[in-house]
């Protein structure tokens, strides 16, 4: 994935990611969402994962497949088709296409091995990895992978003022790793992970049975934010004397992290060939992703309040996504008379997929749940199918030798979302060998994943709930959802291709992506803080407010959002008063002393939505050049260039049940002010790579410099300083910025090569956040979050700086 983005300035890969998003980075093509990119491995769809992104911002929503689960050493070659192809090879490649082709050699053979670490604390790494090719008899090849890697933790936060301001009266904080760098949730996590594949195939006369596969599996740890000893224990309301929350066993707090133990697997076979003129292709693939989640180093507080025991290592829960695809595509050529045969091009696909939440032990939802990380209840579980029926037929023409013309149809059944039918037309005109110009329009479907649209998790902790809700619910039904709709498409690219000269090459070419109805997570619902229902509020909705205890914290409560949360819970919904919220634990609504928690409580919901309308305009592109340096080798310099802007046309409205305050409109929108502008402009507007490959004998040099412009988002000051005042939104910025990679290689021996090199050369960090804004405030309350607030992770190229590494590898 990295590599792809290296050298691939359209494509984008995450870099971090919270909770469980921190095991499942993504990649995005074009600046739209990762589910907008169809993955193939020989052409046939790559399930997805089971770890869905609940988080905000580009990578919100993300279910695509995880890359990491391709063994690097089994791959040929990489096809990259950078424009919507949806009426080819299935409704959801609105941005394009990524292709894994994999080896079929039946001789020979390669092994490396890696390691390497960040310049700076952290991120050792190790990968061991090889293919062989076999020939079990004649006409038949096995080609066999397998990669073995571990990553350590890495660390890019800061001191962590609550340990140190807390150590005086419970000196037992100070024995607790790092200290005072206790919090370390921001940084790398720790990841042990090896994958085997194949691929086979026995060629006899025109005819072909083929198969291959992967198995791999996971086990990683990340850190969650750190649990100092003054935790309130739930619905107590005493703090502990010593020990979290009241538990004895953790005199000064604790550092718990999240672990998962994944399994991935995929198994295609098929039989192709061809009868006469006419090609065929029948094939099927099933995948299947299985996910345990567990928390260690942990405490459920308020079970060892009532019981006098918690375990420490809790399961969570599990996640699972399987894919079964069947398709059967024929290829026929129809000669008319014109300068090429017609050729004709058609196929069918039925497609089984399932999604499902498994509970977690009943110590990992009881009560307050689990700290760092509440587990799923059999109320959040549940198993979600669908059924896919689809028919594509493609035709391309050649009138006259210089220009091509190709249209693609496709229809596709949904079990859940009826039918749709999606279009593609695409031209080139080449002028002469060395000009053609080439554009595209197609329109695209993409209904929701699965996981998008059952996944279920709402925690229940000592004064707050928070959560999200599956869209299609009781308890989103509350809030006026009815569950997700498809999102549709229309994609515009034009561009041309010149050879001015046999060596030079260069490609260019614009596009204009308009996705209606996007899918992402919402706005974080309140119903029990914050200004949503503004004092004196009387429209329409007025009804849905509930003043509580108004003239001391001027704050209402929203009834829709605590209807749909006791209904969640097993209530009933349409409230009337707070009353008859009987579902919703008693303490999270009302402090020990019995006053309401107006001042410290909340309970606030999310669910993913059809956000916005969205615009994604851009250019792309290529420029290669290779020189014959004579007595000095060859040099290969290549360009690659990517202008990519985004833009929201429209937020959709909330349903009725909410409403927009006329006080802070920008926080009652479906999607929120911060959110949209993280669409916007959280991928580079332009970015630019040049790469010079120089190899003289058996010595090479490879050196990349990319180009990174500003990329930023929206958050709220802590301070007023200048003409930023505390509480308003101002923009926290990673500045353009320059990388460098370089990678020195000497071939020793025809078979073995060893190789030593950098990435992020100069050990470039993104831009700080602001001192006097944001992190002064938090240092001079002795605030935890000070220590995560370094930098902004949503940074393109990372927040870990440079990393060295050294690659011995040997073919045969």
């Amino acid at each position: 994935m990295q590599s792809l983005a290296q050298q691939l300035p359209s494509i984008q890969a995450q870099s971090f990611g919270g909770d469980l998003q921190a095991h499942t980075l993504q990649m995005k093509l074009r600046g739209l969402s990762p589910n907008h990119t169809l993955i193939l491995v020989n052409g046939k769809r790559r399930h997805g994962t089971a770890n869905v992104s609940v988080a905000g911002g580009p990578f919100g929503g993300s279910a695509a497949p995880d890359i990491s689960f391709i063994v690097p050493e089994s791959i040929e070659h990489v096809e990259v088709l950078q424009d919507g192809a949806a009426a080819q090879y299935g409704t959801d490649a609105i941005a394009g296409v990524i292709n894994f082709i994999q080896k079929k050699a039946d001789h020979g053979g390669s092994f490396d091995a890696t390691g390497g670490k960040y310049y700076d604390e952290g991120g050792q790494t190790y990968a061991v990895g090889g293919n062989i090719g076999i020939a079990p008899f004649d006409g038949a090849y096995l080609n066999v992978a397998a990669q073995k890697k571990y990553k350590n933790y890495s660390f890019r936060g800061d001191i962590n003022p609550q340990a140190t301001s807390l150590s005086t009266k419970y000196p037992a904080i100070k024995d607790l790793p790092g200290y005072p760098y206790t919090n370390r949730i921001i940084g790398d996590p720790q990841i042990d992970q090896t994958v085997v594949s194949y691929n086979a195939g026995y060629e006899f006369g025109d005819f072909k049975l083929y198969s291959f596969g992967s198995y791999g599996h996971k086990k990683a740890k990340a850190y969650e934010n750190t649990r100092p000893p003054t935790t309130v224990v739930s619905g107590a309301g005493t703090k502990a004397a010593g020990g979290v929350a009241g538990v004895p066993f953790y005199p000064g707090g604790f550092q718990p992290q999240e672990t998962i133990d994944e399994t991935d697997y995929s198994f295609t076979g098929g039989f192709s060939g061809s009868v006469g003129e006419t090609t065929f292709d029948l094939a099927s693939t099933y995948g299947n992703d299985d996910i345990s989640v567990d928390i260690i180093n942990t405490a459920n507080a308020q079970l060892y309040r009532d019981t006098g025991y918690t375990p420490t290592n809790i399961h969570d829960g599990s996640f699972f996504n399987t894919q079964w695809t069947n398709t059967l595509d024929l290829t026929h050529p129809f000669d008319i008379g014109l300068a090429g045969p017609v050729n004709v091009a058609g196929g069918l696909e039925f497609r089984h997929e399932e999604y499902g939440i498994r509970a977690g032990d009943p110590a990992s939802y009881y009560g307050g749940g689990t700290q760092s990380f509440f587990g799923y209840s059999p109320k959040d579980a549940g198993k979600y199918k669908r059924d896919n029926f689809s028919q594509y037929l493609d035709v391309s023409v050649k009138p006259i030798d210089a220009w091509l013309i190709d249209g693609a149809v496709r229809h596709e059944h949904y079990s859940d979302f009826g039918d749709t039918t999606v279009f593609k037309l695409t031209t080139r005109y080449d002028f002469s060998d060395a000009f053609a110009l080439r554009g595209t329009v197609s329109t695209g479907f993409r209904a929701p994943t699965l996981a998008e649209g059952g996944y279920s998790g709402l925690n229940v902790g000592p004064s707050s709930i928070s959560g999200v809700l599956p869209p299609a619910s009781a308890g989103a039904a509350a809030l006026g959802f009815g569950g997700l709709k498809p999102e549709k498409s229309t994609n515009f690219s034009a561009g041309f291709v010149f050879h001015p000269t046999p060596k030079l090459s260069m490609t260019v070419d614009a596009y204009q992506i308009t996705i209606r109805d996007r899918i992402m997570i919402s706005s974080g619902f309140n119903g029990f803080t914050g200004n949503r229902c503004p004092q004196g509020y009387n429209g329409s909705n007025a009804k849905a407010c509930l003043p509580f205890d108004q003239d001391r914290y001027n704050i209402n409560n929203q009834l829709a959002v605590l209807s749909a949360v006791n209904t969640a819970l097993g209530g009933s919904g349409n409230l009337t008063s707070l009353a008859q919220a009987t579902a919703i634990p008693v303490y999270v609504l009302y402090a020990p002393n019995g006053v309401d928690r107006a001042t410290d409580g909340s309970v606030a919901v999310q669910s993913f939505v059809n956000g916005v309308k969205m615009r994604t305009r851009g250019v792309d592109v290529v420029v290669n050049y290779p020189f014959d340096l004579g007595d000095f080798g060859n040099l290969d310099l290549t360009f690659t260039g990517n202008y990519n802007e985004n833009k929201v046309l429209k937020i959709n409205p909330l349903p009725s049940a909410l409403y927009s305050s006329t006080q802070n409109p920008g926080l009652t929108q479906l999607i929120a002010t911060s959110d949209v502008t993280q669409l916007e402009n959280s991928t580079p507007k332009f970015r630019g790579t040049l790469n010079g490959y120089w190899q003289l004998g058996g010595f090479s040099v490879n050196l990349r410099e990319s180009f990174y412009s500003e990329v930023y988002a929206l958050e709220t000051a802590r301070s007023t300083v200048g003409n930023v005042t505390a509480g308003s939104l101002f923009k926290v910025p990673v500045k353009d910025s320059f990388l460098t990679d370089l990678e020195v290689g000497y071939q020793i021996a025809k078979p073995i090569k060893i190789s030593f090199g950098a990435n992020n050369l100069f050990n470039k960090y993104p831009t700080e956040r602001s001192k006097a804004l944001i992190r002064q405030a938090e240092l001079d309350n002795n605030e935890r979050g000070y220590s995560s607030d370094k930098y902004p992770t949503f940074s393109p190229f990372g927040i870990n700086g440079g990393y060295y590494y050294a690659r011995l590898n040997l073919t045969w």
